[in-house]
């Protein structure tokens, strides 16, 4: 398992587009979340022990935010090696977890590398400006991803405060970090 960082972009860069398979069945593209003010996209898995610590905080922001800000998790692992991140294996997650937003599989891995994803959890808020997600902050959730009670930054809880006052993005925007995504070889 390689600890990765992810990388750093340039503000208000734009979402690039998507089109992938939701553990619900469904196919899901940028149009689905035009009608909130935001969208937050955690590229995720399963397995990862980065990951597995982010869902339930990642279920807390949803309950606290999730009326004014889409949320959509993505998994870009390769499932042939790593099988616990198949479609199949996410469906049982999504139902076992009760991951409360859309799930999707990103099988060609093409998103990720649009996204130019790194990590699990790798996390981006994007402003909707009329239409157009622009980046709004790219980095962390905490700064204790290993005991919610050693936290003393909530980061991705300041920027998704921060949006919906319309006010600048975080200045401080920490990256995340977590186990390398599962290239296909």
């Amino acid at each position: 398992m390689a600890l990765l960082y992810s990388e750093k972009l340039p503000p208000s860069w734009e979402a690039p587009v998507f089109n992938l398979l939701g553990v619900d069945g469904k196919q899901y593209t940028l149009d689905n979340f035009q009608d909130k003010k935001g969208l937050l996209i955690i590229f995720t898995c399963n397995h990862c022990p980065y990951a597995q610590a982010a869902w339930p905080l990642l279920g807390e922001l949803y309950q606290q935010y999730g009326a004014q800000i889409n949320f959509a998790a993505i998994n870009s692992n390769d499932a042939l090696n790593y099988p616990e991140d198949s479609y199949d294996a996410m469906k049982v997650f999504a139902q076992q977890a009760k991951i409360p937003f859309p799930y999707l599989r990103d099988e060609s891995q093409a998103t990720a590398r649009a996204y130019q994803a790194q990590c699990t959890p790798d996390i981006y808020l994007f402003i909707n400006e009329a239409g157009k997600f622009k980046l709004y902050y790219h980095g962390r959730i905490n700064d204790n991803w290993q005991d919610k009670n050693n936290v003393t930054e909530e980061n991705l809880a300041a920027a998704l405060s921060r949006l919906l006052q319309d006010q600048e993005p975080p200045a401080k925007q920490p990256p995340s970090m977590g186990c390398s995504i599962k290239w296909l070889v």
